[in-house]
């Protein structure tokens, strides 16, 4: 079942990369006392999560934490070591949006929010959306239809602060 608004995010490990090799982090942690703009891509270097997804919430990233964002925050299932570089490719490696990586994809099948992309050569990753979690809690979901990117935009969830 996928999560809705108004549940709590499940416990799982993440790992963000760091000057001194990937690090875990717990969710509860994560999103502890924060309210945090958390969006998912199906891969890292791909297409669309490359040349708009990432680069929307970038220079989105002032704004966001104008309307009371305090982290904004890149998933996806891949390992933190191609998270990390991906984000230095995309000039977000200072800690301006933090690179989650779901290696196993635990974290997104405990949300319901896995995508099977066996037909790209990909295996199970995360189908692309964007929520806002206020102290480790939903606000708003907006997962995207297959092929699509509209409502998981940085764009988008502005319209929702």
């Amino acid at each position: 079942m996928t999560i809705q608004p108004g549940d709590r995010l499940p416990e799982c490990t993440l790992t963000t990369p760091s000057k001194d090799g990937p690090q875990a982090v717990s969710t509860s942690e994560l999103f502890k006392g924060k309210t945090v703009a958390l969006f998912a891509v199906p891969g890292a270097f791909t297409p669309t999560c490359s040349a708009r997804h990432l680069p929307g919430f970038k220079d989105k990233k002032d704004e966001l934490k104008a309307r009371g964002i305090d982290q904004i925050a890149c998933l996806s299932v891949n390992d933190a070591f191609v998270m990390q570089a991906w984000g230095e490719s995309q000039g977000v490696d200072g800690g301006e949006i933090l690179m989650l990586a779901d290696g196993n994809g635990e974290f997104t099948r405990k949300l319901g929010l896995e995508l099977d992309a066996s037909k790209f050569g990909m295996g199970e990753r995360s189908q692309r959306y964007s929520m806002i979690v206020e102290d480790g809690v939903v606000k708003t979901l907006n997962v995207e239809e297959g092929g699509e990117f509209k409502v998981s935009s940085a764009e988008h969830l502005l319209t929702q602060l």
